[in-house]
């Protein structure tokens, strides 16, 4: 009887805790990981939805052009998105030492994105501190084959010591190769 009154209360204490959060949250917590030439390489990101402002999330004038660090941009949604890499890699034109880092991208140009690693670690997505950079690089930029709800990070090993970072949203998608080094 004990295990049912238990059971039953820390039902409605969940169920009261989900109520106040409004139901799942609305940027999800996401990781994507792979192993490029031996060195694990993790990206832990809130992945937000477009939610119906398709066409109004990019440019000065867009949902993003509202942070406070534009035309850098978090990258994703709530807390700094999360590098880590467990040896030395190069990302696009960045030497990475083997470590913990954050991922911003600037979007000044917004059919031309930057990958910007940053030092800087455990801050709230909003405080960009450009002086931490660790470097920047150019990003491939294509089009999605169809508009993309969910902001979605992809790590790919292409074999021989090589691969790819690739970050899609709404009608944007930029890429940059990684590689061991």
């Amino acid at each position: 009887m004990k295990s049912l009154f238990a059971c039953t209360g820390l039902l409605l204490v969940t169920a009261t805790v989900f109520a106040q959060q409004g139901g799942p949250p609305k940027s999800p917590s996401e990781t994507a990981s792979a192993t490029v030439g031996g060195r694990a390489i993790s990206i832990a990101y809130s992945s937000p939805r477009v939610n119906g402002r398709e066409g109004k999330l990019f440019g000065k004038d867009g949902q993003i052009g509202k942070d406070p660090t534009y035309p850098v941009w978090r990258a994703g949604a709530n807390n700094a998105t999360k590098l880590h890499v467990d040896g030395d890699v190069r990302i696009g034109d960045v030497a990475v030492p083997k470590g913990d880092y954050t991922l911003y991208v600037d979007v000044s140009d917004p059919d031309n994105w930057t990958l910007v690693v940053n030092k800087q670690t455990g801050q709230w997505g909003t405080k960009y501190d450009k002086a931490q950079d660790l470097g920047r690089t150019p990003m491939t930029m294509s089009k999605p084959s169809s508009m993309l709800e969910n902001l979605t990070y992809t790590l790919v090993d292409n074999g021989g010591g090589k691969g790819s970072l690739t970050l899609a949203w709404e009608d944007k998608k930029g890429s940059v190769e990684l590689s061991a080094k």
